[in-house]
């Protein structure tokens, strides 16, 4: 029984420092981008979506202003499965050149409960990147 419960914490602790691990490597691949920022700042999403040749994010939500509830002016992609979007999540943070009306991205948020997906990328990618943030 001892051998048991000493194999299990090794293995446990063997996939928490694999999954931790895998977090700094997804974080420190999107800083590059937040650090190289001039080079997608006023250009489609979709440049930006493009040279991201290693990871994709998986959800998309909307940043709600307080002042204008209609519009969405930034919109946060993670990088996780939904169920941990809020869970110290690896996000990346856009901030678009014009506002896109609310209307249209909760459309998609209700049609495919935030997950990121073609119609989304085909949506999105033509938007006009003003900022990028990266953080976790």
């Amino acid at each position: 029984m001892k051998n048991i419960c000493k194999i299990f914490s090794i293995v446990l602790l063997f996939l928490t420092s694999t999954k931790i691990n895998a977090q700094l490597d997804t974080l420190n691949y999107l800083k590059q981008f937040e650090a190289n920022k001039a080079q997608y700042v006023n250009k489609p999403f979709s440049f930006l979506l493009g040279q991201m040749t290693k990871i994709q994010p998986k959800t998309v939500w909307f940043v709600p202003v307080t002042s204008k509830k209609n519009v969405t002016k930034e919109s946060i992609f993670n990088f996780c499965n939904i169920d941990y979007s809020f869970h110290n999540a690896i996000t990346l943070r856009i901030t678009w050149q014009e506002e896109i009306p609310r209307s249209q991205t909760k459309y998609y948020e209700q049609k495919n409960n935030f997950y990121f997906t073609t119609e989304e990328r085909v949506f999105y990618g033509s938007k006009i990147v003003k900022d990028i943030m990266v953080y976790r």
